[in-house]
């Protein structure tokens, strides 16, 4: 019993090797294979055939390409690895490994299929370099609407900042209805100036003269500027504006700082010209200064 257990296991092994060299065998046999490169990738090659839609194929050192010529394609010319390129229909002759690639001992085309796959591979780098192209362009497009869109918000948030300023202003001088309004001048400046021209100077002395007269004034002087240019310049022009002519009224108009109202910087806020026109826009370039009497001192 013992020996016949032997015998039947010696014959099992005996079985599984000669199974596993019948399968080496098979492995190892040369076949031959046609298809269309679909990839490259240094010494890896992808085939397209009819059997498989990615047959991968090994080069090595020994693989032999070349292309066949002549009408019966007869001979056979040897080829750099280099000519294996995508597009280019192959027949590869070789045997596959223990992971189902195919080594190749030899690949061979034609030489009009070569041309054609340079064709198309030439017409497949003009396109990738235009989509490269097109992706850049799109970059710097979303790069520019970022911008647009940093200076967007940037832009409102100063309108914010204007608005709040202006507020506060008008606050500070309180409703117009609580005071009678004695006397005004109006200065009006170049594009982009916040100099008072010479000749505003006596219009301001007399206006100063005149609000030592009245009992409890208060001298108001509000500046402005055309909406020509950005907001917080030209926010920055009505208060440079309205400083210059405050000046004049203390410094040469001898008026006490506790009869001056905080001057205020309207900014584009009260257009009084048309702003689409330069006439308008000078209009809009101002400082407006009033002598005020609060009607509740004017009733005493």
């Amino acid at each position: 019993m013992t020996n016949a257990r032997f015998l039947l296991t010696k014959y099992a092994i005996a079985a599984f090797v000669g199974f596993a060299l019948l399968s080496t065998a098979v492995a190892a046999q040369s076949v031959k294979v046609e298809g269309l490169i679909k990839g490259r990738d240094g010494d890896t090659v992808i085939l397209q055939t009819s059997d498989s839609s990615k047959l991968v194929v090994l080069l090595t050192d020994s693989t032999n390409v070349g292309q066949v010529q002549g009408m019966f394609k007869a001979r056979r010319k040897e080829m750099s690895m280099a000519a294996l390129i995508p597009g280019l229909p192959v027949k590869v002759e070789g045997s596959y490994n223990t992971q189902h690639q195919l080594v190749a001992s030899s690949v061979s085309f034609k030489g009009n299929d070569l041309e054609q796959a340079q064709a198309i591979d030439a017409g497949m780098h003009e396109t990738k370099m235009q989509a490269q192209k097109n992706k850049e362009e799109l970059e710097k497009q979303n790069a520019e609407l970022k911008a647009q869109n940093a200076a967007l918000q940037e832009h409102e948030q100063q309108l914010a900042a204007n608005k709040a300023a202006i507020d506060a202003a008008v606050a500070r001088f309180g409703q117009l209805d609580d005071y009678y309004i004695f006397d005004e001048v109006t200065v009006y400046f170049d594009n982009g100036k916040v100099k008072v021209d010479p000749k505003y100077n006596p219009q301001l002395l007399a206006l100063a003269e005149k609000a030592k007269t009245i009992n409890g004034y208060m001298i108001e002087v509000k500046g402005y500027a055309s909406s020509v240019g950005s907001v917080a310049l030209n926010q920055q022009l009505s208060e440079d504006r309205a400083d210059e002519v405050t000046n004049i009224l203390i410094q040469q108009g001898h008026i006490p700082l506790s009869r001056m109202l905080a001057p205020g910087a309207m900014g584009e806020s009260h257009q009084v010209g048309d702003a689409e026109t330069e006439k308008g826009q000078a209009e809009n370039r101002r400082v407006v200064v009033r002598v005020l009497q609060n009607k509740a001192i004017a009733g005493v």
